[in-house]
């Protein structure tokens, strides 16, 4: 790839009329000889028109004679150029990047829905830049991103209302992730955290269970209040019990101890990695898991190739769908437009060996 795709210089070949006399592709540079470099100099050559005709016909920012256009394109396929995008994006005034911001880079819940969208993006030519901070961050983050990418994607953000209303003001195409905000005309793509939820109620009543502990998560995740509001308008017969937690093994761990003090038959973690840390606190205080409690956790992410962890019973949903649908809603923003109706993706229970019937209440405080 070459770095002077946008590049404009002294004409080597006039614009117009024939190409120059015998001009042919040097041997060294036809397609497949690796031996040098192919450069947009070498392309005008082989045309017989100036490098900045070569430029204007591969940036499509301006009208350039059908023949000349002709030339120049036959000889990019002669000699096999690959023009660089990210200099042909500065050519049209682009980045030839898109920026995505989330939560915390280490959750494991984004590296698939990152994989997705950088494919989606490669696929148009762009680049992805990645960033993550904590809530009292994200906006600064956010505005950096957009100061130097096309477009950005805000992944399960925590900024206030105020915050994102501030950011969609700003004229650059914008798509939230796992993040609804009620009359702001920013599309939306999340998964149905709601419905998941309330399918852990059904499954949880099935069994029989009535008293149920939630492990919430961070208080300004607004799929943590998804869950919640699941909870509060299920309509069998189940009492959950809310427990401040986090999003984090660590905090579900030191969590257990209050888990054990609500004396509920199952627990309900705000994500995998939550149930984790819950589970391996609950065992060792000498509790089986589901025999005792059942725990069931959310969005899939246990990590079973660590010795010890396991699969739990969880809320899942495709994550590798979420990403490639938000980067071409953003794709389509950045270049067609696109209506800012918010799109859900449905999540899915996965019945697994960490819930069961409820046993009678043990003693959970001892």
């Amino acid at each position: 790839m070459t770095e002077d795709a946008g590049a404009s210089a002294e004409p080597t070949a006039p614009d117009d009329g024939p190409g120059v006399p015998g001009a042919k592709p040097l041997p060294a540079t036809r397609k497949g000889d690796r031996r040098r470099r192919v450069t947009i100099t070498d392309v005008g050559a082989a045309a017989g028109v100036s490098t900045s005709t070569v430029s204007r016909v591969l940036n499509g920012t301006a009208h350039v004679d059908p023949e000349l256009a002709r030339r120049v394109q036959s000889a990019v396929a002669e000699l096999g150029y690959r023009p660089n995008a990210a200099a042909q994006g500065l050519a049209r005034g682009e980045a030839g990047a898109i920026g995505v911001l989330v939560p915390d880079l280490a959750n494991p819940y984004f590296p698939d829905v990152l994989k997705s969208v950088s494919a989606v993006a490669r696929s148009h030519g762009r680049r992805v830049m990645e960033s993550d901070g904590d809530p009292t961050s994200e906006h600064e983050l956010a505005e950096d991103l957009m100061r130097c990418c096309d477009g950005v994607l805000l992944c399960s953000p925590r900024m206030d209302r105020a915050a994102i209303v501030d950011l969609a003001l700003r004229g650059r195409p914008l798509v939230l992730v796992n993040r609804i905000v009620p009359g702001l005309g920013v599309p939306a793509v999340s998964a149905d955290f709601y419905g998941g939820m309330t399918l852990v109620c059904g499954h949880l009543a099935q069994l029989g269970h009535r008293r149920v502990a939630y492990l919430s998560g961070p208080e300004a995740s607004w799929a943590n209040a998804e869950r919640i509001r699941a909870f509060d308008a299920a309509a069998f017969g189940v009492e959950v019990t809310v427990i401040p937690c986090g999003h984090t093994a660590r905090q579900g761990y030191e969590s257990a101890d209050a888990l054990r003090a609500a004396d509920v038959t199952a627990a309900v973690a705000y994500n995998d990695l939550v149930a984790t840390g819950a589970v391996a606190a609950l065992e060792a205080a000498g509790l089986r898991i589901p025999e005792d409690m059942s725990v069931i956790g959310c969005d899939d992410i246990s990590l079973d190739d660590l010795p010890g962890s396991r699969r739990f019973t969880t809320a899942s949903m495709a994550r590798d769908e979420l990403g490639t649908l938000a980067a071409r809603r953003l794709e389509s923003l950045m270049t067609d437009g696109d209506d800012s109706e918010p799109h859900y993706i449905p999540m899915e229970l996965r019945v697994r060996r960490t819930s069961a019937p409820p046993a009678a209440l043990p003693n959970r405080t001892g």
